[in-house]
């Protein structure tokens, strides 16, 4: 059995430590946390994050071997953390250098569609990463806003919504763009419909109403995608909070028409943890699946806080025990600010490299996401567990090698004791206050 820890007030980061064992000894009165490999729930794609302009452009600051290394943590399987998913934007979000398209104004026909401002920072980028990993990325890709004379505000920020005559161009623009990205060898496993439809932002943004997104995919998006020759990408929806991805999903996934076009429903975590919420989803549309799409820091770079890797921690497992499949995170890499972003919309990254002073710097919410991304392979499969602790949090998974991998976080100020329950057996295991454990069994 493998212990690894992250402890606060340690220099332990993802450490591996020796000693611990199964006996036959009873429990003696502690919390327990029981397992139950044989009952199982939903299969893991992976982990990931954001291949963003913002993230690429920042890495072209520094030295190539800087670069490399930041790639090599986290996509190779063994020294990094394991990441095999990641997402990118359909021409510019607000992470992106400016507002851009990929087309000429007003080119109704799309004949000067072109991805060629991604070749020089984010398709290598991602070349990088598979190289790294050693197989493909399965990617996603969303799009943040139409081309501004698509919409009724005649901007790409600040809302507004497509155009009715448009929406036939604006779904042939997502084939077109799964065509250039395949083109230049980066396979595209599927796209979502809008990031954040809810929501009328600052920075590239575009409203649609539940009824709005569920008639663009049945009537365009998901039929154009059959006629261009992509039957096989898959569609998500929504690509937004959970506190109203319930009734969200309801609307589209009850149109049978709709429906059969949509893989399942993307989560970001903004606004609220209502982790119930998946569960819902889940319950009402079963064969369909859940998958998180985008989450972040906001309000700039805090370096060496801890909270925000508790957040990670807290936001995987919610999501994790209510059926998701998949976990892709916001921007992999950030500058000092928080951006680049082209209206100051700054966050923070895992990663954050300092471009002044060439400097990399490994935020507590990555190693938080490593408690999971490295020993939770893809094709693991979630198991039943039951935590009678009062506040450790915790979820468990076997793996497809047959080994069970169990993670227990402890957000309290106080250490606590629990025992790990397996087949009769029990291991004591000790959560230091602040920290994160992955078990390996």
């Amino acid at each position: 059995m493998k212990l690894i820890q992250t402890i606060k007030d340690t220099n332990d980061r993802l450490a591996e430590v020796e000693g611990l064992s199964f006996t036959e000894q009873e429990t003696k009165g502690t919390p327990t946390v029981t397992l139950f490999p044989e009952e199982r729930y939903q299969r893991i794609m992976g982990f990931g994050g954001a291949f963003t302009e913002a993230a690429a452009y920042t890495l072209s600051q520094i030295s190539e071997e800087q670069r490399s290394e930041v790639i090599k943590s986290y996509y190779h399987p063994i020294e990094g953390l394991g990441y095999n998913l990641g997402r990118t934007h359909i021409h510019s979000c607000d992470f992106s250098l400016e507002n851009y398209t990929y087309v000429e104004e007003e080119d109704k026909e799309l004949r000067t569609f072109s991805i060629d401002r991604e070749h020089k920072y984010v398709i290598p980028m991602i070349k990088d990463a598979r190289e790294v990993r050693g197989e493909e990325i399965t990617l996603l890709s969303s799009p943040w806003s139409p081309p501004a004379w698509m919409k009724t505000n005649k901007e790409m920020n600040h809302g507004g919504k497509l155009l009715p005559e448009y929406r036939e161009t604006w779904a042939l623009y997502y084939a077109k763009y799964i065509e250039a990205m395949e083109e230049a060898g980066l396979p595209i496993w599927g796209v979502t419909v809008q990031n954040e439809p809810d929501a009328t932002q600052v920075w590239d943004s575009c409203i649609y109403s539940a009824e709005e997104e569920r008639d663009f995919v049945r009537d365009h998006l998901g039929p154009t995608l059959e006629v261009e020759g992509y039957k096989d990408k898959k569609i998500v929806i929504w690509d937004h909070n959970r506190d109203i991805a319930y009734e969200r999903a309801k609307t589209v996934l009850s149109d049978p028409e709709a429906a059969k076009y949509v893989w399942g429903t993307g989560l970001h975590w903004y606004v609220s943890e209502e982790f119930e919420n998946l569960t819902k989803i889940h319950d009402d549309f079963p064969d369909k699946h859940l998958i998180f799409t985008e989450g972040c820091i906001e309000g700039g770079v805090q370096l060496g806080a801890w909270h925000t890797g508790e957040r990670y921690g807290r936001n995987i497992m919610g999501d994790l025990n209510n059926w998701l499949e998949g976990w892709i995170d916001w921007n992999l890499v950030l500058n000092e600010e928080g951006g680049p972003n082209h209206v100051g919309n700054y966050c923070d990254a895992p990663i954050i490299v300092d471009t002044q002073e060439k400097e990399v710097h490994y935020n507590s919410s990555y190693y938080y996401i490593g408690h999971f991304s490295k020993y939770v392979k893809p094709n693991a499969v979630r198991i039943k567990h039951e935590m009678d602790h009062h506040s450790l949090q915790s979820v468990a998974f076997q793996n497809e090698d047959g080994s069970i991998v169990l993670v227990v976080m402890n957000e309290t100020d106080e250490a606590e004791e629990v025992s790990v329950v397996l087949n009769g057996e029990s291991c004591a295991l000790t959560c230091e206050a602040h920290a994160i454990y992955t078990l390996v069994i």
